[in-house]
């Protein structure tokens, strides 16, 4: 198909520039202002130089829960909301069953995938065999070519022996870690954050430290070994200081934080399973101290944690619930209201964190707005006003601590190499 979007303006190189975009055979195939064309058009799309044309975000924590868990979401429905909401590419979590450890279990996922995914779906195979962070670490290099990646998400490697040994295994794929950090002797059963409300309302808390706790160890390790290193959903202020020193003498880390711990905090939680995830929403001086990480990037990537249950398993409340919340329909309009919009940081800014930085750390494609380049796009409105309606999601899961929430921005059209994958204008 060849597509034309007219006076839309256009994410180039960390700004925006109204402009027309020709689009021809999957590719990029001329920009400008008045772009013509010899052949013909089969669509052309006005974008009434207010829609901002971008690369489409790319998430670069997912889950999707299919080999396994479909009846809380499966690769059609999860690449459905990421289409809806203006994603090209979800990389997706070990939490399955059978746990991607060896090639022939990714295996099974990859065949789901190419069956039935709408947008670009690569999966993380797990650092541990079974992702119990303990006992036996993969065969890196039997994976490597097929995952974006290795993460034991859900679960902190446990033993600095044993992720040292990780690390030096992957770093010869030249592979990333993805950590989900955190230390089981120090959890005693918590499941929200150890803060006031905690306290006031009788909860078991979860410390902060075991979250830094094994953040600190594994910066120090991926210096020694020289592993490519990130870290999962950071929420604590000790882990964007780690990060941040770790950063600056020369340590190969990176990592992400996501929606909620940048706009929300403990004083936020209700008696509500739509508020419980891991790591927990922190104090608010935690909050600050990562979106300080956003503007001083320390912090390299949003990402949403996309974790549908059933609504079972999130109907029991904040001790009894289910971890995990829903956030692709959500993320880009959660945080251009809260941090956009408020002038805490740019629309450009945004755009860099959940669309440019994920393809460069992960090495993913797409990510330019430029001729010759592959059509990967997304067309936002950053205006249009809505209500949070868990109901009118196109994801399974239901649980989103932004139920209510009355936000500004929307996606219109999605763009995959060339073809709408998704549309409403």
């Amino acid at each position: 198909m060849t597509l034309l979007i007219k006076n839309a303006l256009v994410y180039k190189s960390d700004k925006f520039e109204k402009s027309d975009v020709l689009i021809k055979d999957g590719i990029i195939h001329s920009l400008g202002v008045s772009v013509s064309f010899d052949g013909n058009i089969d669509r052309v799309v006005d974008a009434l130089g207010k829609y901002f044309l971008i690369p489409g975000f790319a998430d670069v924590h997912t889950h999707l829960r299919e080999p396994g868990f479909s009846y809380k979401e499966t690769i059609k429905t999860g690449t459905l909301a990421g289409a809806r909401a203006g994603y090209n590419v979800l990389l997706t979590m070990p939490n399955l069953n059978p746990v991607p450890d060896c090639a022939e279990n990714l295996k099974v996922q990859t065949d789901i995938i190419k069956k039935d995914a709408v947008i670009d779906v690569i999966p993380f195979a797990s650092i541990t065999k079974g992702r119990k962070g303990a006992g036996e670490v993969v065969d890196f290099k039997s994976m490597a070519d097929k995952a974006a990646g290795f993460s034991d998400d859900g679960t902190g490697v446990q033993t600095e022996e044993l992720m040292k040994k990780a690390m030096t295994k992957c770093a010869k794929t030249g592979k990333i870690i993805s950590a989900h950090c955190e230390v089981n002797d120090l959890l005693h059963g918590g499941y929200i954050h150890d803060g006031e409300y905690c306290k006031k309302h009788n909860h078991k808390g979860i410390c902060s430290e075991s979250e830094w706790a094994q953040i600190e160890r594994d910066c120090r390790l991926a210096e020694e070994t020289g592993c490519k290193y990130h870290v999962c959903h950071i929420s604590t202020k000790e882990s964007v200081e780690i990060i941040r020193r770790a950063k600056a003498r020369g340590v190969h880390v990176t990592c992400e934080t996501g929606p909620h711990y940048l706009t929300m905090c403990d004083k936020d939680l209700q008696e509500n399973g739509r508020f419980k995830m891991n790591p927990p929403l922190r104090g608010e001086d935690d909050m600050k101290a990562l979106i300080e990480g956003v503007l001083d990037g320390t912090i390299d990537v949003i990402a949403t944690d996309h974790a549908p249950h059933s609504a079972e398993e999130k109907s029991k409340g904040l001790e009894k619930s289910l971890m995990g919340v829903v956030g692709l329909e959500t993320a880009f309009a959660v945080l251009n209201t809260k941090l956009v919009k408020t002038g805490v940081i740019s629309l450009e800014k945004l755009i860099d964190m959940m669309s440019v930085k994920p393809r460069e750390i992960f090495g993913l494609s797409g990510g330019k707005i430029a001729e010759g380049e592959s059509a990967d796009l997304a067309l936002i409105d950053a205006d249009k006003e809505w209500i949070v309606n868990p109901e009118k999601f196109v994801t399974m899961g239901r649980a989103t601590p932004f139920e209510g929430w009355k936000l500004q921005g929307d996606n219109l059209m999605t763009i995959l190499r060339g073809e709408i994958v998704y549309e409403a204008i």
